[in-house]
């Protein structure tokens, strides 16, 4: 069974526009279907162009009967929760109290504290991405 869809002059628009201004390249490829959709195009055709399945083409399109192209637009990517998440408080406080000479010696604390060994570059992005910034080292301390 072929999805019918009713796209109108405007909503061609729309999609034209976002087929090359979205920031994401999924939603690119969902509108780029849809405006196939939109010129006639048969599934498997434009399955080919755009460079996915003939089943990921009904999904795109059965997305845009959900929600029409705002619909399109949403991105449901799974992000990790990190395990440090659930001691950010207490290690904010340590770390206003007792600031690192550097990233080597935040990362050994954090281990030691918690019990969770990140990398330096985990440690260094977990630290930036505290809720109120920490000072930059132990000769700059931080206005609270």
């Amino acid at each position: 069974m072929t999805i019918q869809l009713q796209l109108t002059l405007g909503i061609l628009k729309e999609i034209h526009y976002h087929r090359y201004n979205h920031p994401a390249p999924l939603v690119q490829r969902r509108m780029e279907a849809l405006w196939l959709k939109g010129h006639g195009l048969a599934h498997a055709q434009i399955a080919e162009l755009v460079g996915v399945t003939k089943n990921t083409i009904r999904d795109y399109f059965e997305l845009y009967l959900q929600g029409s192209a705002e619909k399109l637009k949403e991105l449901n990517y799974y992000v990790a929760e990190s395990k440090l998440n659930v001691y950010v408080t207490s290690l904010e406080a340590y770390f206003r109290d007792n600031p690192p000479a550097s990233i080597k010696e935040a990362q050994s604390e954090i281990e030691t504290i918690t019990g969770v060994k990140r990398s330096k570059t985990q440690v260094a992005e977990f630290l930036k991405k505290t809720p109120s910034p920490l000072p930059k080292s132990r000769d700059d301390p931080c206005e609270g």
